[in-house]
């Protein structure tokens, strides 16, 4: 996880960069938050998880863009621990998506023909309480462990992967001085073409697209794609809006995939406002996934048949550029799997 700031040293304080200051100053209590938001801790929908293996963890930006005393706002209900997670459901499980399975050591996890993931840090800036990699041993698959040697010695011996993705937790976790050195390593392997940068970051911490984090965009040769990941239109302010620009001019694929959660974005007017959105920050709507059955967040799901009824209306609401595909990820399949929802035939 992020480590905490030095208690004695006011100086290293001073130098950190601005998103190091954020983090380091995330909510992580319950309480802390409830005040924050004016909220109840009595009211029954605020009601806490009674495990402590996933703790809270939000960036201050992010939660001033929840509604102060509303205990349903969408973004409130991503991140709060609530006691739903600890009902035990049918079909839910540990690894939902198969990757354990597909571990080929030193972080890398190969699923699909051309790419292969690194997982290259277990921190991520946020906490959401769907995440389908919440009970992920990091400790044991970390590619930084080496200083990414063990990782970057199988890609380069596998001349079949042009790709490499990196994913976490959210790798614009790890500093700049580490990012850089992953970089430049890449770009020594010849048979590389592109990388992808799977990150919240810029949605819920916008101040991490700094000029240290530029630079090594920069430099690299290898054609950059940013994933990113937000889930409602409310998550898009001016700041992600500022934070992005940059990444645009340099030229910067900017996608962003997005999951469909019960009573947070499972409505029309939500899903069109949240493309209109993107595409005015200047990124594409990629994908929304159906949920991964992870244990612990069952409370988000919705049926298979009520997505296919969201898509047929938002596509007639928007352009199809606009319309992001509807997918499932299935453990063992060669790739993510579309779900078909024209009825047309």
């Amino acid at each position: 996880m992020i480590p905490s700031a030095p208690q004695n040293d006011q100086s290293a304080a001073v130098r950190a960069p601005g998103w190091q200051h954020e983090l380091r100053h995330a909510f992580s209590r319950p309480a802390e938050l409830l005040a924050h938001l004016e909220l109840d801790p009595e009211h029954p929908d605020l009601a806490l998880s009674r495990r402590r293996s996933f703790a809270l963890r939000v960036p201050r930006g992010f939660v001033a863009r929840m509604r102060k005393g509303d205990p349903h706002d969408p973004l409130l209900r991503q991140i709060w621990p609530a006691a739903d997670e600890d009902i035990e459901t049918p079909g839910y499980v540990v690894d939902a998506v198969g990757d354990l399975a597909r571990v080929r050591g030193a972080g890398l996890i190969h699923k699909y023909h051309g790419r292969v993931l690194l997982v290259a840090t277990g921190a991520c800036a946020v906490h959401c309480r769907y995440c389908f990699r919440r009970h992920f041993p990091y400790n044991e698959q970390l590619a930084a462990r080496d200083h990414w040697a063990e990782a970057l010695a199988e890609i380069a011996v596998d001349t079949s992967v042009d790709e490499v993705i990196l994913s976490g937790g959210d790798p614009l976790s790890l500093s700049d001085d580490k990012l850089g050195e992953l970089i430049d390593a890449l770009d020594a392997i010849p048979h590389l073409r592109r990388l992808r940068v799977h990150t919240r970051q810029p949605i819920v911490l916008p101040e991490r697209i700094d000029e240290r984090l530029l630079a090594w965009l920069d430099r690299t040769r290898l054609q950059t794609v940013f994933v990113l990941h937000a889930n409602h239109p409310n998550e898009l302010d001016d700041s992600v809006m500022t934070a992005l620009e940059p990444l645009r001019r340099r030229g910067i694929t900017l996608l962003n995939q997005a999951v469909l959660l019960r009573q947070i974005n499972d409505d029309v007017e939500t899903l069109v406002a949240l493309s209109e959105r993107l595409f005015g920050c200047g990124v594409l709507p990629y994908y929304l996934h159906l949920l991964d059955r992870v244990q612990g967040a069952a409370h988000f799901d919705l049926p298979e048949a009520d997505a296919q009824a969201l898509m047929r209306v938002l596509s007639s609401r928007l352009p199809g550029y606009l319309v992001p595909r509807l997918v499932r990820e299935i453990a063992g399949a060669p790739s993510k799997t579309w779900i078909d929802w024209d009825t047309r035939g």
